[in-house]
């Protein structure tokens, strides 16, 4: 087969052989042109016509295009959808070439190392994941080409797995790599299914004896033997498929949990940080609500602030410092803000420039970028604060990189770079030479006949030009003998002579090749100019990286300022005292106004745990989520939306709340509840704050309590950590005089009749008392459902027993006959079960059910019945 291909298509399968798990984009001329395999799948993926073309053999061969300039939204779409792409680009002019024009694949493009504007996110990163094991510890290297960053983390032990999953669904990853023969593969390979579905996975190991990246990259470091490995796999990867320099990876950085605060998947989705629980977006998390950053290096930022709050109190005193001086001073925050709007993505300019992806107007871009530094350098002169005097002296001015962008660049470049019009007059003395000869052609023609005339005394001799012999100078038969001996004879014609001479020859070159020549010398002043930044490129990511931790502190105060944001003081006590707190996403769509802000006090002490009683729908999951996020927002350095406070710094938030099941591992929703739980009491310690939300809800009444109460013994007992326990199993509050540290809090209502109104004020003391058939009436079910619920109800409260439903023999105490009528189990001693209808009626969660679960529920329990009274 190989034998009778053409040429070209020859060419074509060899790059094909070395690139089989990658589309592969081969230019032809104008377009990017896709055959065999490929193309079906190319033409499929992104609605193209699949056509053929003669390659050689009997059948057309399938092949399917797309043209050059416009190819990156087709490769972005293909990238979205889980596929590699690999670059085959013509390495010489077609028109020059002596037979088939030479072809290298340039790059590989894959979801993790993608610069592809249409596939990054402005306030996101976009990682790249390296895993491998050794001896039982698990080692994972990542990198966002995009903005330079490049970490290693490690875990070892039964839970390492775990670990790095954590790890894995905060840093939500683009691409995941793994060294061949992972031994827990088939583990996080489900994990992945299930978690990052977006994310594309694979294997790689480097060659045995590759260069020294981790040496190229970072200099001599001291590397335990593992991260080296990882990292230096990682850099491998990078390089074999981006295939350039990749100085923008500068730096090596450990990611350490003891310096933040760990959140883990639960809590980071429970808590809607970063993205809403309902469509995964931005809008109506902590994010949003804060974000009042400038630029995209602040945002993402920003969202790196808030996954990973500090644990040091100086370092967190130090944030607040800052914000505080930003918040008294609104006249420097306002023009510091002023000034970031218009620095651009450095971060990402850079590594455009790095890799050979960027434009003319990305150097407009750094320009401008540059260009506002020495204003926010003066503005920060008289700061106070020590993080904004650190900051301020972390911003380098890049004088000469600006001096070179704001002399060589025009500022309304083309977006592409090979087609010249981005060079300014003036910069270049040939192109400035090659530009006058394309534009002033005519008036050089008439100048350059003048001074022959002038220097020959021929008067009547022209300069002319045709498209046959090019240009010529023309001299009448009478005045050839005056023509001087330089002059080349070019043409005889009946009543003249033409003539060449060097200089109009040269000129004749000039004007024939000006406009391929001013793409050609100005493409190479474009990447000389790039060559030049390059060398600057950390320097300049210093100055990044100031700029973005300032657009944080600016918009931080921002929030402050306009939210009405105080400054909480922190303790090395382990208490939290909050007053009149408010949640921060929850007031902003309510409106501050109506929102009711409500105390919190958690110690290490008399109050370790709260027990939190009341009707569903009266916000005491708003409240302990609250509690939650101020903790979260006082460690990251913010100011917080309460009227004051006193926290201590907590070493994790663990977050239980909501029901929902796990289908793509075959989990129910009460065994998704006691998996989070487990990991809580794994997990959890006296330093951390636990948000407990319903514990034990998904099963049986007497199960559930059993569990209920037993977590909350194992917390306050073993753990000893910081706890809010929301419940509706009210029989719980004896706890509180059963166990020291427990107290109890309820939601204050007002009931009007069958009516009630939700208060939204956490009070001191319990409830004894659900008001499940409340919300139930509250809710819309139908008036004959609330009335026959209003009834089995009063008859439970009544006789503590088993209600007869009328189809039954029934005592003159309406209990069945054959029941026990008995009053509820003491929670402290004795069994928990009673007959088995009885159960079954006390556990259901009326509160929770749906019209339709309630009805199917009473259903079910009237033909148990009838089957145990013989009525058919």
């Amino acid at each position: 087969m190989a034998n009778e291909l053409t040429p070209m298509m020859q060419q074509y399968l060899d790059f094909k052989n070395q690139y089989r798990d990658e589309l592969l984009f081969y230019r032809s001329g104008d377009f990017y042109e896709l055959f065999f395999e490929d193309a079906k799948t190319a033409s499929r993926e992104l609605g193209l016509t699949l056509t053929g073309r003669n390659g050689g053999l009997e059948e057309r061969i399938p092949m399917c295009g797309v043209p050059y300039h416009s190819v990156e939204p087709y490769i972005a779409k293909l990238i979205k959808k889980g596929f590699r792409v690999a670059i085959c680009e013509q390495m010489e002019d077609p028109k020059l070439a002596k037979g088939l024009v030479k072809r290298e694949v340039i790059r590989v493009i894959t979801p993790g190392t993608a610069l592809n504007e249409a596939l990054l996110e402005e306030s996101g990163n976009r990682y790249l994941v390296y895993l491998q094991e050794d001896d039982g510890v698990l080692c994972m290297a990542l990198a966002d080409v995009s903005t330079g960053e490049c970490r290693w983390y490690t875990a070892n032990g039964s839970e390492r797995l775990i670990s790095v999953e954590e790890q894995l669904f905060r840093l939500q990853p683009s691409e995941i790599v793994l060294k061949s023969g992972i031994d827990q593969w088939d583990a996080l390979e489900n994990w992945l299914k299930s978690k990052l579905t977006d994310c594309l996975y694979s294997f790689y190991e480097a060659a045995k004896e590759p260069e020294d990246y981790v040496k190229l990259h970072f200099g001599p470091l001291e590397l335990d033997p593992l991260v080296r490995s990882t990292v230096q796999n990682l850099l491998a990867y990078l390089h074999e498929t981006m295939m350039t320099d990749l100085s923008q990876i500068n730096r090596l950085e450990r990611i350490t949990t003891e310096q933040f605060m760990n959140l883990d998947a639960t809590a980071i989705r429970n808590l809607e940080l970063i993205k809403n629980m309902r469509d995964g977006g931005k809008r109506g998390t902590l994010l949003d609500i804060l974000d009042f950053t400038g630029t995209s290096m602040g945002s993402r930022c920003l969202k790196n602030w808030i996954e990973c709050p500090l644990l040091d109190i100086v370092k967190i005193r130090e944030r607040q410092d800052a914000v505080e001086e930003l918040v008294l001073n609104p006249s420097l925050r306002a023009s510091l803000q002023e000034s970031l709007k218009e620095v651009f993505d450095l971060e990402r300019i850079l590594s455009r420039l790095e890799v050979g992806s960027a434009n003319a107007r990305d150097l407009v871009s750094l320009r401008a970028s540059l260009a506002a530094l020495p204003a926010l350098k003066e503005k920060l002169q008289g700061a106070k604060s020590g993080l904004l005097q650190k900051l301020s002296a972390s911003i380098h001015m890049h004088r000469e990189i600006h001096d070179t962008l704001e002399a060589a660049i025009v500022d309304e470049p083309p977006f592409t770079v090979r087609e010249g019009g981005m060079i300014k007059d003036g910069y270049d003395l040939e192109l400035d030479e090659l530009h006058d000869i394309a534009r002033n052609n005519s008036q050089w023609m008439a100048n350059f006949e003048q001074k022959i005339k002038e220097s020959t005394g021929i008067k009547t001799l022209k300069v002319g030009f045709n498209k046959v012999f090019g240009y010529y100078i023309e001299v009448s038969k009478g005045q050839t003998s005056a023509v001087p001996p330089e002059f080349v004879r070019k043409q005889t014609l009946v009543n003249a002579e033409r003539y060449i001479v060097p200089e109009l020859k040269d000129f004749e070159n000039k004007i024939l090749s000006a406009k391929e020549k001013i793409e050609s010398l100005e493409y190479y002043l474009f990447n000389k100019i790039r060559d030049e930044i390059r060398k600057d490129i950390p320097e300049i990511q210093d100055t990044a990286h100031a700029l973005a931790r300032l657009d944080v502190l600016a918009a931080l105060a921002m929030a402050a300022f306009k939210y009405d944001y105080h400054r909480p003081e922190l303790n090395n006590r382990g208490e939290i005292r909050i007053l009149d707190g408010r949640h921060p996403v929850v007031e902003r769509l309510l409106d501050k106004e109506i929102f009711v802000p409500n105390n919190v006090t958690l110690n290490s002490a008399d109050e370790r745990m709260v027990i939190i009683t009341g009707p569903n729908m009266a916000g005491k999951s708003t409240y302990m989520r609250q509690v939650a996020l101020l903790v979260l927002m006082t460690q990251m350095g913010s100011f917080i939306p309460a009227r004051s406070a006193d926290i201590c710094a907590v070493d994790r938030i663990f977050t239980r709340v909501g029901a929902s099941d796990d289908l793509a591992t075959g989990q129910s929703t009460f065994m998704v509840e006691m998996n989070e739980v487990a990991q809580i009491l794994k997990y959890a310690t006296k330093n951390s704050l636990i948000i407990l939300d319903e514990v034990g809800r998904g099963t049986s009444t007497y199960d559930g309590m059993s569990i209920a109460r037993a977590v909350m013994e194992y917390i306050q007992t073993k753990i000893k950590a910081k706890t809010l326990f929301a419940t509706h199993y009210h029989e719980l509050i004896t706890m509180e005089d059963v166990l020291e540290g427990i107290k109890n809090y309820s939601v204050a209502i007002k009931e009007r009749g069958n009516d009630i109104v939700f208060l939204r004020r956490i009070i001191r003391g319990g409830t004894d008392r659900s008001y499940g058939v409340h919300v139930a009436r509250l809710a819309g079910l139908p008036k004959k459902v609330i009335e026959r619920a209003d009834e089995i109800l009063e008859e439970y409260d009544r006789n503590k027993g088993f209600i007869c439903d009328g189809t039954a023999a029934c005592n003159s105490d309406g209990v069945a006959q054959g029941s026990v009528k008995e009053e509820p189990a003491d929670l402290g001693m004795g069994s928990l079960f009673t007959s088995a209808l009885q159960s079954e009626l006390l556990q259901l969660d009326v509160m929770s059910m749906t019209p339709i679960e309630a009805l199917n529920e009473l259903y079910k329990l009237q033909q148990e019945a009838k089957k145990e009274s013989g009525v058919v």
